[in-house]
């Protein structure tokens, strides 16, 4: 049986994209998205819950996030937990709805922000050249082993190095396509 798998390598290099993809619409740029509160748990029932299962996350002008409270004893600890998260959103409650206004990033934040986005996208080239090295790796124990031939690993080190390439201009193109938009240029 042979260890090398090119559909688990682009699994798995696609996996270091979406996770990436993931980490990066979180960075607040300035523009209202639900996905900005996914960190946030709320502690209500005795116990610590994501915000969206107390509370229905929308956002209906660009610069503004609504949070549809279910439950009226639930708006007082959502209000908290958005408070305390560190996001730098202040909600001001109007019944059961919470109203986030999203205030201007200052230049030094946004200079954070595209730090934080490339240390983000570092983390994703490091996971693809990791996929990069498995590959190799069980290229040469399956020539060792006899699956196959020299030139046929060299093909397939070919193969994975066309895919780490491809994977990591993705990754590029992503990061930078987030840096423009914090950065607002």
């Amino acid at each position: 049986m042979a260890a090398y798998d090119k559909a688990d390598l682009e699994r798995r290099m696609a996996g270091a994209v979406e996770s990436l993809k993931h980490d990066l619409t979180g960075l607040r740029t300035g523009r209202a998205s639900t996905t900005l509160l996914d960190p946030v748990t709320v502690e209500v029932y005795g116990s610590h819950m994501p915000i969206t299962q107390v509370a229905t996350v929308s956002a209906p002008e660009p610069r503004l996030l609504s949070v549809q409270v279910w439950d009226k004893s639930n708006v007082g600890p959502v209000d908290k937990a958005i408070r305390s998260a560190g996001l730098g959103l202040n909600p001001i409650v109007d019944g059961q709805t919470l109203r986030l206004p999203i205030p201007d990033l200052t230049e030094e934040r946004r200079k954070e922000l595209a730090k934080l986005a490339n240390q983000y996208a570092e983390k994703a080239r490091i996971a693809a050249r990791n996929v990069r090295r498995d590959g190799m790796d069980s290229l040469k124990t399956d020539e060792k082993k006899g699956v196959f031939g020299e030139d046929e690993r060299k093909r397939h080190e070919t193969d994975v190095q066309k895919l780490t390439d491809a994977t990591i201009a993705d990754i590029d193109a992503a990061a930078a396509a987030k840096e423009k938009e914090i950065l607002g240029k």
